[in-house]
């Protein structure tokens, strides 16, 4: 096949204060499956992921456990490697920043940037936020605390070097508008251009003096240097980037890099800094940044402080990895956060993969053996059926194309999965059982298993790039090669004649919910199961209000609405206006949540209206209803969200 041309793409470096979660794993699975893809197109691609290690949240871990700095970071490195092998990644470069060569490289950068003049030494006051490693003014707190992370912060001052980031504000704005494509989804590019740049850029610190582990500024040695300019810059050092001009050849072919898939909570460091970092060193920028969503455990980012963290190494005992790495792929939505439980984990698995694609597959094995011992030939005996599955099939590798070059890879594998689902209501619209009964319809049920195996093979193909372990036991079973991208529009590749193994092999055994569950437990005991002291949440006592009847709430309705677009209010701080759809209704609701939710992270929800309320004009918007939300003692708000996925319209009673 002839290259295409080079596709450099890269993750975001996990950090190494912990094991990652599947949070974090899902990450390297999607970009996985996007370089394999890219790969299975044509393009030579190199992919990279790996670690970053320094910072006082390290240095603070490593003190505590009496350890030093680089052997926490060297034992959790190596659990980010296991677990990024487990799951079949197959990146081409994996940096750690102790690397020695990215060490010295960040030195070089930072002097090439004092001598340019883009970086100064002053001093800085602020408050300070350790895990998140950031400073703040007071105006930019939420509610007194760090606005990234809600966690508590503290008043810091210390010499320090800064970056001057305003000097190229003008220009990245003007880059971003003339390059729609640059930061995706499209409301991540909103957020920056409109929270940040706009209303003009801080000078940004970019050293620091209170702690040790960093790499030391070479001609300020009291100075480490502040993790972004770190972190960020071993995009380019990992492939050959030289400060003094002498780039390697990785580097010469693959930057700028493709794509950079990121995490939204840091789409900031990417398309503001990252961009002028790369401006000041007079490189290129990135053709692309994708700020992909969370995935939540149940309905909340998961956090080991929280106590709601799965691994994907214990997802993988129970499903196995092809089986995760299809559940965290297909449950991701484009550009809203996706949620993962045990339930919806065994649902998957007995819905899509063993009766979806394992039954399919082993349907069509064992009757290609119990009809004709295994040999599958074309018996060229056609009907309408035929034709529809075949335009199915040979259409789905354009609309999988077309959905991964937008990074709509869950979208994608449904369209895969899609392919799967015609072959199954072929062999009901074939009755393969039924034309065996009949000698004479024998050369029919010939073509109907070659067509199913046909199909199923460039299914399996198209596969190959999500989940390259099933993809592979398929056609092995088929006992067929994998059909080349350029051939997958195209039927009849199976070669008439060939015979499928004598034995299947179940690729997704059936789940019982309630053995999961119990071995959930076992595995994961309760505090009380354990002797452990737990904490009895105290709960919130409110005024209570006048007494109701039942015919004054039966005034009320209250139904399902799903927001499908969300916007700031310009003339308040406070307020979000939703666009909600409620049944074939679209009514426009005014909430004072803005503290507490982003508008682009508003789209998609399903949420608990007060339908009939009297409309009103809040801040010069009419706002026709109410969204449900509860409050805590602090004034922290949640929106009331249906348990279970329900229908827009659906009535709260």
């Amino acid at each position: 096949m002839k290259s295409k041309g080079k596709f450099y793409m890269t993750t975001a470096i996990a950090y190494t204060s912990g094991k990652p979660h599947i949070g974090n794993t899902y990450e390297i699975v999607l970009a996985d499956a996007i370089a394999r893809f890219k790969r299975q197109e044509g393009y030579d691609v190199y992919f990279q992921t790996g670690t970053d290690e320094h910072g006082q949240k390290i240095q603070e871990k490593a003190e505590a456990a009496g350890i030093t700095p680089k052997e926490h970071v060297d034992r959790i490195a190596g659990e980010v490697k296991r677990i990024w092998d487990m799951m079949n990644a197959s990146y081409d470069g994996f940096v750690r920043t102790t690397d020695e060569d990215h060490e010295k490289q960040v030195q070089k950068i930072f002097k090439k940037l004092y001598d340019k003049g883009d970086i100064y030494k002053g001093a800085y006051e602020g408050m300070y936020c350790t895990p998140c490693e950031s400073f703040w003014t007071e105006s930019q707190l939420s509610d007194g605390k760090c606005p990234d992370c809600g966690r508590e912060v503290k008043p810091a001052k210390e010499e320090a070097y800064f970056f001057k980031m305003s000097k190229y504000a003008d220009r990245l704005i003007e880059h971003i508008n003339a390059h729609p494509e640059f930061i995706q989804p499209v409301s991540r590019k909103n957020e920056m251009m409109n929270n940040f740049l706009l209303p003009g850029l801080q000078d940004l610190c970019v050293s620091r003096t209170s702690f040790r582990w960093g790499i030391p500024v070479d001609f300020d040695p009291k100075h480490v240097v502040y993790v972004w300019l770190d972190a960020l810059t071993n995009y380019i050092t990992k492939i050959g980037y030289d400060a003094d001009g002498d780039f390697g050849a990785l580097f010469q072919k693959n930057w700028p890099a493709d794509l950079h898939l990121i995490g939204k909570d840091i789409i900031r460091f990417h398309t503001i800094y990252w961009p002028i970092f790369l401006m000041a060193l007079d490189l290129p920028l990135p053709r692309q940044v994708f700020g992909h969503p969370w995935l939540l455990q149940g309905s909340g980012k998961m956090s080991k402080s929280k106590g709601n963290v799965l691994y994907a190494d214990e997802l993988v005992e129970f499903f196995g990895v092809d089986a995760v790495r299809y559940f965290v792929l297909h449950e991701m939505p484009f550009d809203n956060d996706g949620i993962i439980t045990w339930e919806l984990m065994v649902e998957r698995m007995n819905s899509d993969l063993a009766n979806t694609l394992g039954n399919l597959v082993n349907r069509t094995i064992s009757m290609s053996n119990k009809y004709f011992g295994g040999v599958v030939k074309d018996g060229g005996v056609s009907d309408a059926a035929d034709a529809d599955l075949k335009a199915v099939v040979t259409g789905t590798a354009a609309k999988v194309q077309e959905k991964m070059d937008g990074l709509r890879v869950a979208d994608a594998m449904t369209e895969i999965f899609n392919l799967f689902k015609r072959c199954n209501k072929y062999i009901d619209e074939t009755t393969p059982w039924i034309l065996a009964k009949d000698e004479a319809s024998l050369p029919r049920l010939e073509t109907v298993l070659y067509n199913l195996v046909e199909s199923i093979c460039i299914g399996a193909s198209l596969l190959k790039s999500f989940m390259p372990e099933t993809a592979e036991k398929i056609l092995e079973q088929l006992c067929a090669e994998e059909v080349s991208f350029e051939e997958l529009g195209t039927f009849g590749h199976y070669k008439s004649g060939g015979k499928v193994t004598e034995k299947p092999e179940i690729l997704f055994a059936r789940l019982d919910l309630n053995e999961i569950l119990k071995k959930v437990e076992e595995r994961y005991p309760s505090a009380e199961e354990t002797g452990e002291e737990t904490k009895e949440e105290a709960g919130i006592d409110i005024e209570q209000k006048a007494e109701i009847t039942f015919d004054d709430f039966m005034k009320m309705q209250f139904q399902v609405g799903e927001i499908i677009e969300c916007k700031a209010v310009e003339k308040s701080k406070k307020l979000l206006c939703s666009q909600v759809k409620i049944g074939s209704q679209v009514k426009q609701i005014v909430s004072g949540i803005r503290k507490h939710y982003a508008p682009e992270d508003m789209v998609g929800k399903k949420v608990m209206v007060l339908v009939n309320l009297k409309p009103a004009k809040l801040a010069g918007t009419l706002s026709e209803g109410m969204l449900l939300c509860a409050e805590d003692e602090n004034g922290e708000l949640a929106l009331l969200v249906p348990e279970k996925d329900m229908p827009s319209g659906a009535e709260i009673c």
